[in-house]
């Protein structure tokens, strides 16, 4: 998975240069519609291939993505939707596109109907999660680390996050990961 906009760029030109590869707009144009789920640094990315599926003229729906885009449905990726569709919020958007699809009609990716089904849903289902943690210092999440992998010497990673959030603590995962990664080392 890339961290960047220009990591998942590299990704997106070697997946293009590859033997076979289609851009996104043939492939639309010849099936007459295209699902695309991505990332908000994936969109940004193939932003310039995402306009060219706009321009054409398929049935489009983008779940994620970075911005909407004129000839194409956009589905934002809605945390509030976490709870509702299960998971992780790093799957979200997979699970997002997943419920449009058995909100549409048969055959079809974008219609009023589908719209209109999708937003009632979106308005029943939808359950903003608010979390009142306790920011740390890195200090303190170094210490919480230590602390815990001293007490349970096979917990992963996610493990000791889970606990740290568990126990009303704030940190988010890719800072928990860095510092990690300096305390333990890359396990």
């Amino acid at each position: 998975m890339a961290s960047s906009t220009s990591q998942a760029a590299d990704w997106w030109d070697h997946l293009q240069r590859m033997d076979g590869s289609h851009n996104l707009s043939d492939i639309a144009t010849s099936a007459g519609r295209i699902l695309v789920v991505l990332s908000e640094t994936y969109a940004q990315a193939m932003h310039r291939d995402l306009l060219a599926l706009a321009a054409s003229g398929a049935d489009t729906v983008l779940i994620g993505g970075a911005c909407d885009l004129d000839g194409v449905l956009r589905i934002p990726a809605n945390a509030a939707l976490r709870n509702a569709l299960g998971g992780t919020l790093t799957s979200l958007n997979a699970r997002m596109a997943a419920a449009w699809l058995q909100h549409c009609t048969p055959g079809r990716l974008v219609t009023p109907a589908a719209k209109e089904r999708w937003t009632a849903w979106v308005g029943q289902a939808a359950c903003p999660e608010r979390y009142a943690r306790t920011p740390m210092s890195d200090a303190a999440v170094i210490d919480f680390i230590k602390d815990m992998k001293s007490r349970y010497p096979n917990s992963s990673r996610t493990r000791l996050l889970r606990l740290l959030r568990d126990k009303g603590m704030a940190c988010e995962q890719k800072r928990f990961a860095g510092l990690y990664s300096s305390t333990i080392g890359q396990r």
